[in-house]
This record gives C-alpha cells, structure tokens and sequence, in this order.
C-alpha cells in the first residue's frame, strides 16, 4: 500500500516586514493574502519507489535591513506526519543554518537572527528535513528551498573617483568632450529604479553642462580664454531613483584646467630703448636686452628676435635667452666713436609656433627702435700692421737701423707715443729701440749660423698715460753672408798599404760649408803649397765637391814612416771667397794580397810571437784566481770540525762536553782554569798573569768570596767590576769570560755522574711532577726504566 506524505512550508505575510512565498514561474508584487502550501509527495520509509515531486512553491522573499528588535521570521516547516506529539525533529541545514538561519525543532518556525544585505549575498540555499526523534530516521526525503533577500534602496550611487582632473583647450568650441564621470549604485538594477542613476551639474554653470545618462561633461560657453581664467571646478551629482524624489544621491568634484593656445601676438612694452656702448666693447658683448610680452605660456610664448633694418645692421646682432624669452643684443665689430658714434636699429619680435586658426586674430610679431650711443673711451695706441717683418745681414756693425714701427693714439687728443722693446722677447738685449721714432737698431753682433729668426715684441704706450699700450710682433730675419770657410764633412783618417802601387785611391774627400748659398756651394781643394811638392801622396780635385787622395809612388815602409799627415786647402766661390785647411791622417799598415788590412803597429812585425796585453791581463787573472782557490781549499782542510754537544736528541747517554780553549801554552797553568770560574771559592789570590809581563809588580788583591746565594748576574756584575779596577789588567780589549752557574738548584744534580746510588737504585718518577718543562726527560728515563724491567 503507497502513502503520500504531505511536507508543509506555511509562510505568514500578514506584516510588511515578514517574508513571502512565490511562484517559482512569477514574480509577486505584493504580500499574499493567504498562506501558501509547498506540497512534497515521497516515499514512506517501507516503500521501495519514489512518486513524482510536487513542489508548487520553493522560494522565499525576506526584505533585507530589517530594524525590528525581535528575529525576523521567514517561515514555517510542516510534515503531514507530525501528529503534534513532539514525535519529530525538523532539520535545517545549508548558507547560513544555525547562524543566520534557526528553526524550532519541535514547531518548524524559521527565524533570521541577524539584518540581512542584499549587497552582501543575494541568495541563501537551504536544505529543510523532518526525523523521527526516537529512531533518528527521516520521515521525509530532504528538500531543498530558496531565500532571496528582497532589495531596498539603501545605497547611494558612488563615483568611481573622488575627485576628476581633466583639460581642454582654451577657445575650445561648445559641446567639446571635456571627461566622462561614472556613478555605481549597489543596489539591485533588476528591481525597480533603486539603481538607476541620473547625473547632473550643481556647480560649474555655464561654462560645462553634463548629459544625464552617460555622465559626459561639455563646454557650454564659446572662448572660453585661458588668459582670463585658467582653472575650473564642477561638482556633479549622481541620484539614483531615477531622479525622483526619495532617492539618493552622490557627488564628485571635477577639476578642469584650460591649456594654452597662441591666441596672443607679442608686444613690446615700449616702443624706443636706449642703450650705451663703450668704443672699447669687444665683440661678441652684450649691450642690452630687450623683451616682448606674450601672454602665452611654453611653447608659444616662445619669441625669435631679428634685426630688420638700421645703419648698424652690420656692427650689432641680437639672440633669444631661451629661458627669459629676451632679446641680447650684442657687438659684431669693433666700435669707434671717432668714426660713428649713433646707430639706430629696427627690432622684430615673431612667435615660433603660429596656430593657423588663430591667424584671423593678427599678425603675431611686434616691432621696437633701438638707439645706442657710442661712448668714447681712451683707447690705447694703435700700431700701422698688425705684425712687422724686417731683414737683416748678419755682418751689419752695431747700432746700424734695421726698420721702424708706428703706432698713433686713435683718440681726438692724440697722445704722444713712446716705444719700448719687451725684454721677455729679446733676453740677450741684441735689439734696441728709439722711444721716440720706433727705429729698431742692433745692439749687439748678429751671427745667422747661430739664430736665423729673432721674433721680438714691441710696446707702444702714452707718454701721459703709461696703462694705455699696445703690443705688436716684430719677426726679425738674420741674412746670410759668406763669412764661414769650407771644412772637411767628418775627420779623414784613412791607411795605405805597404804593397800599394802608385796612382791607386785611397780616400774620397767631401766638405761642407755653414753658409747658405743660393747658387750652391762650389768647393774646390788643393794640396797645401809646402806639401804639394814633397808629399808621397797626389789630390785630384773632381769639380763635384768632392776629392781623391792618390799614391805617389809604389811600396811604403811603415819601419820608416808609420803615419803621414796631408794638409788640404778648401776653397768656396762665394764673396769674399773663404778657405781653410784642414788634415788628412795616412797610416802605413800591413795588407794582404787582396788589400785587406792586417796590421798598422810597427812593434807587431819586431815581435811576431808576443802576446797582446789583453791576453796577458787575463792570464795573470787566472793565476790570482787559482791561488786563492788553494789557499782556501787547505785553510778549510785545516780546521778542525767541531763535534756536537748531543748527537742526536734520543742519545740519553751521559754527555761529556769539551771546552777546546788552549789557553797560553803548556807553561801557561794559571791562564784559564775554568774549576775556579765554576767555583769561586777556589780561586788563588797569589796567582799572577802570565801572558803579559807587567810593569810594575803590584801586590796581589784579594777578591771577596761569593756568598752562597749569589746569582749567577750578581757573580758576573761583581767580576766585571773587579776587572776594571784591576791595575794588572792588559790595557787593550780583552774577553773576559765567567761560566759560573750559581750554588745549585732545589732539585740538586740531574746528572749520574754525581749519583751515590747506582742505576737501578735510581727513581726518575719525581721528574714527572716537575711540570711540562721536565715532561721529555721523565718520558726518556721512564722508557729506560721499562727496558731494564722487561
């Protein structure tokens, strides 16, 4: 048998407040007047199949931002198995069960427990069941529902930003796009106008106006100009409500800016300017600036001067400061107030950067005069060249006038000039000058081979005003004459063989001449008269600046003549000619059957067999050097090698140290007796030096006996003294050695030498509790102890 059981969800709407059922198919406009059922039909827990659903109603409209004091009820939750005894348990669970949702377990009463926003979440999704309470089984399948939070107009549109910045043209046109603001509204936009926003302008009329749906904002008012007012503040109010009454609203500020156009010409502020050059303004000097006025900004308040006319077109330029915008106007000449002492100019001012919508407006350049007197200054004098060039022949007598300068004051007084050499340029003083005239003269011998150029400066001042002077180059060139003899290019010393034949060339001569010659040098050579005809030897003048020294005859002796000297007369064929003689070295040498040179020393053929004395210094150098290697091979032989005091760090044996000091000799007892430097007690007063014979015999002094306790530096600082004091001492330096030890130590001997007791009575133990310094001798005799036990 199939039961259906009906699942009731009852809804109250008899307050505004409360929540609502619908149709899921339509929408309701208002509260029902009656409760509404929601009619589940399902399987009884002992019936296999499910019978078809049959939900009318499955979703619940509760109002958002409830501001009652008590829960906000929503609904109720019904089985047609709940016979009203408490049998069972109503179940809720899904967004918000238990915490935002409750149910009452035993009535099926649905609460909300908190103000809801729509904004925050729209939708709730729920799952309602009933369960025994005895067996905990549900008697209903699990249903689910809806709550869909009903919207309210409880936010106000809001801007996308607080505060908008944006710019336009100056003398834009009406109806220019300026910006688009934009306004939000939370609220729900399916429902009703709660989100339907409407911009409008509260401030900022009637220059911008603002469409109501999109938000944009425009001009409204033609030329608007920057220059009058630059900055705009619009305040736009978005309402929502459609803009009726009762909705709500938000603003926004717009900032609007007006960027410059070149809407304006420039234009000077006057129409003449004056100014005031000094003569002596160097060029490329400012003398003045001038500026237009442009009420624009950046770049087309940027101005271009130009001189267009004027008799000082040539003399003055004009520049643009870039960062004042100001016309500079400055020297392209030298000025001169003897010559011209007025100029008048004509200035135009131009925009660079022209808008040609703007052009119907005039011509965007401006004009200006500008005077600019000429002030005279006293200028210092003035020389006739820029820079002299004199010649001069080195051979002139002193004082002789080589040229002259001339220099005049420019100005109307006309100052006289005095002449002065500056003596930085001409240190040696071999110039002068005549302060009155400015002829330069000599004052000293000129010498061209010496100096060819003399580069001087001359000073020209005002006789009554010293600091007005000028100074000019004067290049002074020395011109040659021929006062300097032909001589040999290089010293000629040459040989001839004791087999030369007669008429053979032994040398070729060339000569050189210091003087300049414009024709070139001519030299001409000839034997000198007293060895023309007595010489072994002949010159042959070859026409080309050059000549050949020939053999007379055959053979030459070098036992006889080793050496011959030939005097050479060199002759130029300048004005006035100039000769000098110079001399040619012939050494007699020995060659062999080619002409080769062998040897030119005459003691060489006397004693063929002898050595150079080169080969004797190297000779004896071995000898030195192989005698003094002997000597220091048998001193090393001879010295006795020194044994070690301990052969080897494990050698534990007893140790007998030698102290290898000979002393004085066999004779010599009382020299050195170490026993009494080991123990001062035992020293003999009586005893006397032996190894020097005294002077005079002094009574022996008796030393004081170390005390027990004396220290080892105590000993030593007691026997120096004793020893300086000592007449018998030898009055040379001597070494005065002290090897004594002290009186003993707290651990007595550690040498076996000394023992009373033999080797095996011994204990070497105590050596451990000596500390670290002992540790290596406790190990060694511990080791000795273990080998004798084993």
């Amino acid at each position: 048998m199939r039961t259906y059981h009906c699942f009731w969800l009852l809804f109250w709407a008899g307050q505004p407040h409360q929540s609502f059922l619908t149709p899921l198919s339509k929408r309701t406009s208002g509260f029902p007047e009656k409760e509404k059922v929601l009619v589940l039909s399902g399987n009884s827990r002992r019936d296999l199949h499910r019978s078809k659903r049959s939900w009318m109603w499955n979703q619940f409209f509760l109002l958002e931002e409830y501001t009652g004091t008590d829960y906000q009820y929503v609904g109720k939750l019904h089985s047609d198995q709940d016979k009203g005894d408490g049998s069972l348990k109503y179940i809720l669970s899904g967004d918000g069960a238990g915490d935002l949702f409750i149910i009452n377990e035993n009535t099926g009463d649905i609460q909300a427990t908190k103000r809801l926003d729509r904004e925050e979440k729209p939708v709730y999704i729920l799952r309602a069941q009933a369960i025994n309470r005895r067996t905990g089984r549900p008697v209903e399948p699990e249903s689910e529902f809806i709550i869909k939070i009903h919207d309210i107009n409880d936010n106000e549109p809001m801007f996308t930003k607080d505060v908008y910045n944006a710019s336009i043209p100056e003398m834009s046109d009406v109806g220019t796009f300026v910006v688009q603001v934009t306004a939000t509204d939370a609220d729900d936009p399916t429902y009703g106008n709660s989100a339907k926003v409407v911009y409008s302008i509260l401030q900022g009329q009637p220059y911008f106006s603002v469409e109501s749906e999109t938000g944009i904002i425009k001009t409204a008012l033609l030329n608007m100009d920057r220059e009058n007012r630059e900055q705009y503040q619009v305040v736009i109010q978005a309402k929502d409500m459609g803009g009726q009454m009762g909705g709500l609203s938000g603003t926004t500020t717009v900032n609007i800016t007006l960027t410059d156009v070149n809407d304006n010409p420039p234009r000077f502020p006057q129409s003449t300017y004056q100014f005031r050059a000094p003569e002596s303004t160097p060029p490329d000097s400012p003398v003045g600036r001038i500026k237009a006025n442009d009420a624009d900004v950046d770049e087309n308040a940027e101005i271009e001067y130009s001189i267009t006319e004027g008799d000082g077109y040539d003399m003055f330029g004009i520049t643009t400061d870039k960062d004042t915008q100001e016309g500079i106007i400055t020297v392209k000449k030298a000025l001169d107030f003897e010559n011209k002492n007025l100029y008048i100019l004509k200035v135009e001012a131009t925009n660079t950067h022209v808008d040609p919508r703007f052009l119907y407006l005039g011509p965007f350049k401006d004009s200006a005069t500008v005077r600019i007197q000429v002030e005279d200054v006293d200028e210092p004098p003035v020389f006739s060249r820029p820079a002299y060039i004199m010649e001069v022949k080195e051979d002139v007598p002193i004082n002789s006038v080589i040229g002259t300068v001339t220099a005049q004051d420019p100005d109307a007084a006309k100052n006289p000039v005095k002449y002065s050499v500056d003596r930085h340029t001409d240190m040696d003083r071999v110039f002068n000058i005549n302060s009155g005239n400015g002829s330069i003269f000599t004052s000293k011998p000129l010498d061209r081979e010496t100096l060819l150029w003399h580069n001087i400066t001359v000073i020209a001042a005002e006789i009554n005003n010293p600091k007005q002077s000028s100074r000019v180059p004067v290049f002074i060139k020395v011109l040659d004459v021929n006062d300097n003899a032909p001589e040999f290019a290089m010293f000629y010393e040459t040989f001839v063989c004791e087999n030369a034949k007669a008429e053979q060339l032994i040398q070729t001569l060339s000569a050189v001449d210091k003087d300049d010659s414009y024709s070139g040098h001519q030299f001409s050579f000839s034997l000198a008269p007293e060895a023309a005809s007595s010489s072994n030897f002949t010159l042959q003048d070859n026409r080309d600046n050059t000549a050949g020294i020939f053999t007379r005859k055959n053979r030459y002796n070098r036992h006889e003549m080793s050496t011959y000297f030939l005097p050479v007369v060199i002759s130029d064929n300048d004005y006035p000619i100039q000769s000098s003689t110079e001399t040619v070295t012939i050494r007699v040498c020995a060659c062999d059957h080619r002409g080769k040179m062998l040897s030119c020393n005459a003691e060489a053929l006397i004693h063929p067999t002898g050595l150079s004395t080169g080969a004797l210094i190297a000779i004896l150098l071995c000898i030195i050097i192989l005698l003094v290697t002997v000597v220091l091979f048998t001193a090393l032989r001879r010295q006795r090698k020194k044994e070690p005091l301990i052969i080897s760090k494990e050698d534990i044996r007893d140790n007998i140290v030698s102290y290898n000091d000979e002393g004085g000799g066999e004779e010599d007892t009382q020299a050195f007796d170490i026993g009494t430097l080991r123990n001062p007690e035992a020293i003999d007063d009586n005893k006397l030096r032996r190894d020097i014979v005294p002077e005079t015999l002094f009574m022996p002094r008796r030393t004081a006996t170390a005390r027990d306790n004396t220290d080892v530096r105590d000993f030593i600082n007691q026997r120096l003294k004793e020893n300086d004091t000592d007449p018998t001492a030898p009055p040379y330096d001597s070494l005065a050695t002290y090897a004594y030890e002290g009186n003993g130590s707290v651990a007595e001997s550690l040498s076996s030498l000394e023992s009373v007791t033999t080797d095996g009575d011994q204990d070497y133990d105590y050596l451990s509790d000596w500390g670290p310094q002992f540790k290596k001798l406790a190990d060694m005799y511990g080791a000795m102890d273990s080998d004798k036990d084993s």
